[in-house]
């Protein structure tokens, strides 16, 4: 794993939190966000998924 694919896994699972976080409390605002964090997690650890791929292809 790289970097990219951890901080991105970290971000997904942060976020998760935070928007459940935001459904028991009632805000919608902690909702958005917490989504807005997976979906950067999400294209975060893709990133790090193909840095991965290409380096495994230049071997």
């Amino acid at each position: 794993m790289n970097k990219d694919q951890l901080k991105g896994e970290a971000k997904d699972i942060a976020g998760k939190v935070q928007e459940e976080v935001g459904k028991l409390t009632g805000s919608k605002e902690q909702q958005a966000k917490g989504l807005g964090k997976q979906v950067e997690g999400k294209a975060q650890k893709g990133l790090g998924d193909a840095k991965e791929f290409i380096k495994d292809q230049t071997k």
